[in-house]
This record gives structure tokens, C-alpha cells and sequence, in this order.
């Protein structure tokens, strides 16, 4: 029985041919993330102790205050040291030859003096030893044509550029310090001065040789106190080893999230073409069971073919996923992706890969497998039995309606509720009741789809609508399939318009000036915000800041843009905001019994309540509506210290929007640590990550929408050699080879449309479900379709219905029409 399996295999390896391409991809999916991932482990490991090669013990704060530059000084003096330095990591702006800011974002670093605790890679000269030296990584120094000696400004939130002579360059490559823009070292209290900060992030510290390590740092921690925690040398490598590895395991969960898509979706591909081949062999299978082979025999036979195409498929998936972690890793270092590491093929990547698809194939044949042996020998022997197109049993129908009412009742009580386990419960619940129930659904909807194709082609429209609702159970399976990958893809592409819109719609209500002046990773300059409004071109200069006292959110306010953001006046004058005059949002009135011309204190000076306002913009750090608006100027008295992140500009009366620009670009060419964009740009700027995040789950779901699409292929293929005689008689009654190609063509458009259509239906409730709950949680999101993507992923779904009937149409005419009639 097993040579006569493996010989059927051999003779029928054209027909499985695509079924083993849905396994040979999702295989490679499988092991191709998990090599690129394994590389990066080994990366991680390899990285992390770059910085700390001569570092015996680190001190580090016990909570979030930075550690003081007194401290270092005390740490140094402690009996055993040999070195001690402070580290600050930071973010800073470089700018070029050309007086312009260096494009990327810049990581600036404090770098010890002391020759014992240094660790970078010197390309060219030295490290900076003293005040007015830096040093940048050798790429940008070549690209900007710095030389040793030339002076490079450098700027950072603690005021404009400042000029430095380079000193050196240095390798940071491939490290945690290579974050895709220009690296900045300065000794510590350039970094300190630089960036506006008061301390340290932690303190290197070396032992003196033939020092106990131990017993310095026992000295160290009674110097430090409680308020400071000093770590072993063995503790800061394996912290920062778990921290990259966590990152690296975070990545690999979220890309095993669309390999599982993926997957699934191979699956029903797989259980598709077993169950379309195992009914095109009854008549051999009852011949086999007529001279003595079992019942068990058959099923173990089918079994045992399912596994040996799912162990060679997937063998060749393996090798499919080594190339595709090299093109991954490949991509990841065009794009400057830290941590891309190399390829580390495994024993366990192989062998999971290897039971993977195996197993996968195996337990998607079980099904067909089963019922193709339940046929009676005698029964399988007649000309009914060799295409089955016996529907889906009752109780499959009811339990799938069920799901699908429940699924779609869930979505749309999601926001009632409040619960986004319920979007997410919804989803699959209406997935799996479009599987339960997708006899009677998709045949349905095919059938509405075909009605052009009828009224267009005639009789080989019809020829072709009676051909793809034949078999209810087959059509669903495969249209399923499609569902999957386009319902998600379809989710995220509505969710991500609708999420741009709201975030557009944001900017739009909380900006309300022709230019915005942001800070490239960090706050804005102290001194920026008043040399600005110090110009004359420029009329208002705002710099959201805010704050929380005692439980109440303290907000920076401009009396020209004040207004903007409220929802209404209740009482009073929301224009008279200004010196000691305040407006008091309507929560914190209630609950305080504040009116107009109340007094109210903040941070130990009174102010008058000018107006008693609402705000649909929620309270960040307090209870809501909790809130009290200040003048500019007000807010910088008592928190001269707190920087915004974000200026709001408009041009002064009678100025052009040109001269203004110009006026706030001669202000910024000393500061490269911020930009300047108008509101369109700003928008972009804001949405520019979603739609990254959009293109990279598009990408990645991609592979399961080619799954199943070779899924229709494999169908149609199937289906034409099932049909070799029936395909006989119609051309020997006259259908031409192009309308036989019209028919399968059809065919194709019809399965791929409805699990299409399907796809996007699901995916645009999930999407609005989610957007309603994200309403009623306090945001301002509205769903909105993107037709035109959408429309998208119809067309190209159609487009490649119509490219897999291809083959199918070639075999279907390859064989002479006399020769296809003596088929059995």
C-alpha cells in the first residue's frame, strides 16, 4: 500500500504542484522570521557590551531623577576607584558645512576623559579630552567634509548651536548609538550645558587593578545612598542583553501574528485541493477497497501522501526562508535598521519548519481523508458519485448563522459597551460564521455577482455561474481563503484612513496658525520662543506647555488662539485671559464652586477665574475637565523650567506668509534641534508613521492573499481536470477554445470577487467598530473609506483571477477533444 501511495503521488505531482506552493510559502514565512529574528539575537548579544568593555560597576538612579555631577566627584574619590565619569545620553542637531541642519535624528553622548573607562572605536584623531571638543562618527564627518580641527556647531534644548573643534571620529556602526543620524561626543559638562540637563543618567566606574571589585563597590553604594543603585559589571551586560533580546522577541511575536494568517490560510488551501483530488480518485479508491484494501488502509494511505508532500514542500520552504531573511536583513540595512544582525540558521528553525508544514498538511487532509473513504465500494463504481456536489448539512448552517449574527452583534455593541475585546470578538466570530455558513453565502453571492457575466456572455456566462456554484462546500473553502488576508488588510487600510482623518481633524480644532515650530526629538530651546516673538514680521508666537498641580492640568494660553479649542463659554470672557486672569474649566468650577471673578490659586500665587469654559480636548495627568488656562506669560513665571515640544505661529498684521517664513528661518539656522512646517506638513508629518505601519502589515499580509489566490488557481486546476469529459462534450458541440477560456476565466473572477468583497465587508465592520468605540472613549474618530485603495484590492484580486485561469484554460484544450471523451 505504501509503494502504491507513493507511486500515485509520482503520477499525480502536477495536481498537488500548487497546493505544495501554499506550503512551501507559509513554511518559508515560518522559518525565514524566525532565522532574521535568531540573527538578531545574536546580534543583541554581540552589542551589549560595546560601551562597557571597561566598566566594573555602574551607578544609576533609583528613580527618575538624574544623578547630580557632585556625585561623580564623590565616587571618584571612593578608596579602589581608579576612574569614574558621568554618561548622558541625549537627542542634539548638527549643523552641516552648508549651515543647514544635518538630516536624522542625532544622539548626542557624554564621553569619559579617563582613558580607563574609554570604550569607542577611534577612526581618525582622538577622543575629546577637555570643554569646546567633539566628536562626530566617521560617515557624517566624511559626508559633511569636516576635518579634524574644522568647527562643527552643534545644538541641543538648552539653547542655539554652539560652536566645538573636532577632535576625532569614531565607529559606531552596528552599535546601540547608531540610530541613523550623526553621533555628537562631548565631555560631560558640554553635555550637561548642551542639553539643559542637571545630571547624569548613570556613572561608569572602574576599579583599580588587584582591587576586590566587591568591596569597591560596597563603598560606592554607602557613598551613593539609597536614592542610587550601583550594578555589577555582569548585571549591566545582562540587563542590556534582556532589553535587546525583549525587543527582538517583541518583533518575532509580531511577525509570527501574520505568519499564523498565513497559515490558516495555507490551511484551507491544502484541506481545498485534498478534498477536490481524494473525490476525483472514488473510482479508484472503491477499486481498491473491491480487492481487499480496508477502510483504515485507504485513510492511512491518504494520510501518509499528505505527509510526504507536506515534508518535501516544506524542506523547500526552509530554503525559501533562508533567502527570505537575507532579503529581509538586506532591506533592514538599506533602511539603517539597528539590531538587523546576520542570518542564524538553527537546528530548531529546520525542525519546526519541517513538523510545521508537515503536520499542517497532514491535519488539513485528515477531513477529506475521512469522507473520501465512506463512500461504498459498489456505490463509488457509478458515474454519481465521481463529483459530488453534496451541500453542507443543516446543522453547519444553523451554527454558522448563529456565529455570524452574534460576530455582527458584537461589533456593533463594541462602543456601547466600551470593551475592544469586543471588536476583536466580533471579528472572528463573523469570520468563522462566513466559514459555517459560506455554502449557502458565497454560491448566493456568486450568483449576484454572475448576473453581468450572464447578461454580457450568454450562455458561457451562464455556463460558467453554473460551474462556480456546483459544488457550495468547494466554492466557500476557497473564497474563504481570500477572506482572511483581505479582510485584514482591508481592516487596516480603513482603520488607518480614519485614523489620519482624525488625526487631521485634530490638528486642524488644537492648531490655529499658519506655521508650527516642533522639536526634532526633544523640547523646544529655552531662549527659541523669545527671540521669535521678538520679531517684528511675526504677530503670535505661542509655545504649548502645560503642567500638573495638585491634580489640576496647567496650560500655556494666547488670547488670539484661546478660543479655538473650546467646546463653549459658559460664563464670563474667554478673551480676557491675560496677566492674573485665568480660564476655569467647567469640572474643576463644579467641584471647587468657582465662578467668574473667584479667586483661585496656582502654585502659590492667586489668580481671577475670567471665564468658566468646556473642552472636548482630554485632560492629560488629571481627572477630567480638570483644567485651568493661563497667559504665556503667567505660565512662564511659575514654571520658568517647563519647555513644550510644539510653537504655534502667525505672521503680524499687513506681513506675507514668504516674509514670515523668513523671519522664523533666520531664528532657527542656530538651532538644528527643531522644525519648521506649515500645517499641511505638520499633518504629514504626524501621519507619516501610519501609513509606514500601513505599508509594512500590507506587505506582510500580502503573502496570505498570494495563498490564496493560488488557492483559486489550484481550484480552477482541479476542478478543469474533474470536468475533462464534460469540457470534451462542449467542444465537440461546438464551444470555440476562446469562450472555453471565457468559461474558466469567469470562474476565477467570480471566486476571487466573492471572497474579495467578503474580505472587505469584514474588514470595514472591524474597522468601524473600532473607530466608534475610539469615539465614545473620548476621541474624535469618524470612519472613513478609502475607496479608491479598496477599489484597489478589487482590481488586483480580479487581475489575479484572471492570470490563474491561464494554466487551468491551457490544460483544459491541451488534450484532443477524442481523447478527452474516453477520459475515466
Amino acid at each position: 500500500m505504501i509503494r502504491l501511495t507513493l507511486r500515485s503521488l509520482r503520477a499525480e505531482a502536477l495536481r498537488m504542484l500548487l497546493s505544495a506552493l501554499a506550503v512551501v510559502l507559509g513554511v518559508a514565512f515560518v522559518a525565514g522570521t524566525m532565522i532574521f529574528v535568531d540573527g538578531m539575537r545574536a546580534g543583541a548579544y554581540e552589542r551589549a557590551g560595546t560601551f562597557d568593555r571597561h566598566t566594573d560597576l555602574g551607578v544609576y538612579s533609583a528613580g527618575q531623577e538624574l544623578l547630580p555631577p557632585a556625585l561623580v566627584d564623590r565616587v571618584r574619590a571612593v578608596d579602589g576607584v581608579a576612574a569614574a565619569a558621568g554618561e548622558l545620553t541625549n537627542t542634539a542637531g548638527v549643523l552641516g558645512s552648508d549651515g543647514r541642519p544635518v538630516l536624522g535624528f542625532t544622539m548626542l553622548v557624554a564621553i569619559p576623559t579617563e582613558q580607563a573607562l574609554r570604550s569607542y572605536d577611534v577612526v581618525a584623531g582622538r577622543l575629546p579630552d577637555r570643554a569646546g571638543e567633539v566628536v562626530l562618527d566617521a560617515p557624517t564627518a566624511a559626508e559633511e567634509g569636516f576635518a579634524l580641527g574644522a568647527e562643527v556647531r552643534v545644538g541641543g534644548s538648552g539653547g542655539a548651536a554652539r560652536p566645538y573643534t573636532l577632535v576625532g571620529t569614531v565607529d559606531v556602526a552596528g552599535t546601540v548609538r547608531d540610530v541613523g543620524g550623526p553621533f555628537v561626543g562631548l565631555v560631560g559638562p558640554d553635555a550637561l550645558a548642551l542639553t539643559g540637563q542637571r545630571g547624569y543618567g548613570r556613572i561608569m566606574v572602574a576599579a583599580r587593578p588587584g582591587v576586590s571589585v566587591a568591596a569597591v563597590t560596597e563603598r560606592v553604594r554607602a557613598v551613593a545612598g539609597g536614592e542610587a543603585t550601583v550594578k555589577s559589571r555582569q548585571r549591566i551586560l545582562d540587563e542590556a542583553v534582556e532589553e535587546a533580546v525583549r525587543n527582538a522577541d517583541q518583533f518575532r511575536m509580531l511577525l509570527l501574528i501574520f505568519v499564523a494568517v498565513a497559515v490558516v490560510v495555507a490551511g484551507f488551501v491544502i484541506a481545498n485541493t485534498f478534498a477536490i483530488v481524494l473525490a476525483q480518485r472514488t473510482r479508484r479508491t472503491a477499486l481498491l477497497r473491491l480487492i481487499g484494501a480496508t477502510r483504515g488502509q485507504v485513510f492511512r494511505s491518504a494520510l501518509l501522501e499528505s505527509a510526504v508532500l507536506g515534508l518535501v514542500a516544506s524542506a523547500f520552504g526552509v530554503l525559501l526562508g533562508v533567502a527570505l531573511a537575507g532579503g529581509l536583513r538586506l532591506l533592514m540595512s538599506q533602511l539603517d535598521v539597528l539590531g538587523a544582525g546576520g542570518l542564524t540558521v538553527t537546528g530548531s528553525t529546520v525542525l519546526t519548519g519541517l513538523v510545521l508544514g508537515t503536520g499542517l498538511t497532514v491535519c488539513a487532509a485528515l477531513l477529506p481523508a475521512w469522507r473520501g473513504t465512506r463512500i461504498a465500494p459498489v456505490a463509488a463504481l457509478t458515474d454519481a458519485a465521481v463529483q459530488p456536489s453534496r451541500g453542507a448539512g443543516r446543522l453547519r448552517l444553523a451554527f454558522g448563522a448563529v456565529l455570524l449574527g452574534v460576530g455582527v452583534a458584537a461589533l456593533a455593541g463594541a462602543a456601547s459597551a466600551r470593551q475592544l475585546v469586543l471588536v476583536a470578538a466580533g471579528g472572528v466570530l463573523t469570520f468563522f460564521g462566513i466559514v459555517l455558513f459560506g455554502p449557502v453565502l458565497v454560491p448566493a453571492l456568486a450568483q449576484v455577482f454572475g448576473w453581468p457575466a450572464r447578461r454580457v456572455l450568454g450562455a458561457v456566462g451562464a455556463l460558467a455561474v453554473a460551474n462556480t456554484v456546483r459544488n457550495p462546500r468547494r466554492v466557500a473553502a476557497t473564497a474563504t481563503a481570500l477572506v482572511i488576508g483581505i479582510g485584514l488588510v482591508s481592516a487596516f487600510m480603513v482603520g488607518a484612513r480614519s485614523t489620519k482623518d482624525g488625526i487631521e481633524r485634530s490638528v486642524d480644532a488644537q492648531i490655529g496658525t499658519d506655521f508650527v515650530v516642533s522639536g526634532i526629538g526633544q523640547d523646544l530651546p529655552a531662549a527659541l520662543t523669545g527671540e521669535l516673538a521678538a520679531r517684528p514680521e511675526l504677530g503670535v508666537v505661542h509655545e504649548q506647555r502645560h503642567t500638573v498641580v495638585a491634580d489640576v492640568e496647567i496650560r500655556a494660553a494666547h488670547p488670539a488662539l484661546v478660543s479655538r479649542t473650546l467646546g463653549g463659554v459658559l460664563a464670563g470672557d474667554a478673551t480676557r485671559v491675560g496677566p492674573g486672569q485665568v480660564l476655569v474649566h467647567r469640572e474643576l468650577a463644579q467641584a471647587r464652586g468657582l465662578r467668574v471673578g473667584s479667586p483661585v490659586t496656582v502654585a502659590q500665587r492667586s489668580f481671577r477665574v475670567a471665564a468658566v469654559v468646556t473642552d472636548d480636548t482630554p485632560a492629560d495627568g488629571a481627572p477630567a475637565g480638570h483644567v485651568i488656562d493661563m497667559a504665556d506669560a503667567d505660565f512662564a513665571a511659575l514654571f520658568p523650567g517647563q519647555r513644550g515640544f510644539l510653537a504655534e505661529i502667525d505672521p503680524a498684521a499687513g506681513v506675507s506668509a514668504e516674509q514670515a517664513r523668513d523671519a522664523i528661518e533666520a531664528v532657527l539656522a542656530r538651532y538644528p534641534t527643531v522644525n519648521l512646517m506649515d500645517q499641511g506638513a505638520y499633518k504629514k508629518m504626524l501621519t507619516g508613521t501610519v501609513d509606514m505601519l500601513l505599508a509594512f502589515v500590507t506587505a506582510l499580509l500580502g503573502l496570505a492573499v498570494v495563498i490564496a489566490l493560488v488557492g483559486v488557481a489550484n481550484t480552477l486546476s482541479l476542478s478543469v481536470v474533474e470536468r475533462t469529459r464534460e469540457n470534451a462534450v462542449l467542444r465537440a458541440v461546438g464551444l470555440t477554445r476562446g469562450r472555453m477560456r471565457a468559461v474558466l476565466a469567469v470562474e476565477a473572477v467570480l471566486m476571487a470577487l466573492v471572497g474579495a468583497v467578503l474580505g472587505i465587508g469584514l474588514g470595514t465592520g472591524v474597522s468601524a467598530s473600532a473607530m466608534a468605540l475610539l469615539t465614545r472613549l473620548g476621541g474624535d474618530f469618524h470612519l472613513v473609506l478609502p475607496l479608491g485603495q479598496l477599489g484597489l484590492i478589487l482590481g488586483v484580486a480580479v487581475l489575479a483571477a484572471l492570470l490563474a485561469s491561464v494554466l487551468p484554460a491551457r490544460r483544459a484544450l491541451s488534450r484532443p477533444v477524442v481523447e478527452a471523451l474516453a477520459d475515466q
